[in-house]
């Protein structure tokens, strides 16, 4: 096999490899931060568990518990965030700071609490939420901001690493 078909062969690899670590990453942050939201709806630091992601669904499909309709909204959290994870790592994957993470989870929650409020039934305007609301889901979102961004720099930095390694072994072989 020629040498340009093993380069070839292991950019695919760390491709399929990379992607997937990403999803993982996503899934993860989602149940994670998605879990610690619930708890500080529970504990009444927040109006707002993880049930607002199905808010534009719910004259669909009418939940008689509230604990089962906070898990089905974690379980849309944890999907959805596999694509917001995806969306990092096209957009800001190759930036190695975590205030650019922050930023990110704070745009996150303008998007969600200024720009999806129309669209989102159970959703009040900031300006009637109390300050505990406020405060506790902009520090959720910033630091899941910081868990899912932080990870992919750290990963796709750490798969450059691996990848400068093996083409300067590869380059000495031959």
């Amino acid at each position: 096999m020629s040498d340009s078909q093993d380069l070839e062969q292991n950019k695919q690899e760390y491709q399929y490899t990379s992607n997937g670590r990403v999803a993982l990453i996503g899934l993860f942050g989602g149940l994670i931060w998605g879990f610690i939201g619930y708890i500080a709806y529970l504990l009444n630091f927040t109006k707002y568990g993880p049930a607002l992601t199905l808010d534009p669904f719910t004259s669909l499909v009418q939940f008689k518990n509230d604990v089962v309709k906070q898990f089905m909204g974690l379980f849309a959290l944890m999907i959805l965030s596999i694509f917001i994870a995806f969306g990092y790592k096209w957009i800001l994957g190759r930036v190695k700071t975590m205030w650019i993470s922050i930023a990110f989870g704070i745009a996150l929650w303008v998007l969600v609490f200024y720009v999806l409020q129309p669209w989102l039934p159970g959703l009040e305007p900031v300006t009637k939420l109390d300050k505990n609301t406020i405060t506790t889901t902009l520090c959720l979102y910033a630091l899941y901001g910081l868990f899912v961004g932080y990870s992919i720099s750290f990963d796709l930095s750490a798969n450059d690493n691996d990848q400068d390694e093996k083409e300067k072994a590869d380059s000495k072989q031959t």
